[in-house]
């Protein structure tokens, strides 16, 4: 039997409620449980000031690079399942959060569905994005310029790297 053939997607994480850092560790490894997807590589963990609606604590966020047979649909319902197995609320548009898990990238994949825009928009305008992807993914391009580009034109004030490297996730990291 054939396996499925398999991209490099990258999903961004963030939360802030509770202990991000947990459950975005926790998020990780549901991830990489999930049938059809591995965590490949993982960027450092951020703390960043609230973008969009600003009278909120400070988020964490990291990026991570994963391969996976699921298509991009099927990859954006695994991230919403965990995020509700995480007591993810949806309330308030940029507002307080336990866990978001947002599908950056997939593959070579472009799409502008109302359900699903992949790249994710608005993820170049975003240093709590952009700064952990361009760690793990710094040749790839959206809309004409690497990640790495994108990274040094936003603005990165106030934002604070808390690990030493990946594996911030991992037992003993």
């Amino acid at each position: 039997m054939a396996e499925a053939a398999t991209v490099i997607a990258a999903i961004g994480l963030g939360g802030n409620l509770g202990d991000p850092p947990a459950t975005m560790a926790r998020a990780l490894h549901l991830v990489d449980a999930w049938p059809g997807i591995r965590v490949r590589t993982v960027s450092r963990l951020y703390r960043t000031p609230p973008w969009g609606k600003t009278d909120q604590h400070w988020f964490h966020n990291a990026c991570a690079l994963v391969e996976t047979g699921l298509d991009p649909h099927r990859l954006l319902e695994a991230c919403l399942e965990i995020e509700h197995r995480l007591d993810r609320v949806r309330l308030d548009r940029w507002g307080p959060r336990t866990i978001d898990l947002d599908v950056l990238l997939h593959g070579d994949f472009s799409s502008d569905h109302a359900d699903l825009i992949v790249p994710h928009p608005r993820m170049t305008e975003r240093a709590f994005v952009m700064l952990p992807l361009a760690e793990i993914a710094p040749d790839a391009v959206v809309n004409l310029h690497s990640i790495a580009d994108w990274a040094d034109l936003v603005d990165s004030n106030g934002i604070e790297t808390l690990s030493a490297d990946g594996d911030w996730w991992l037992p003993g990291g």
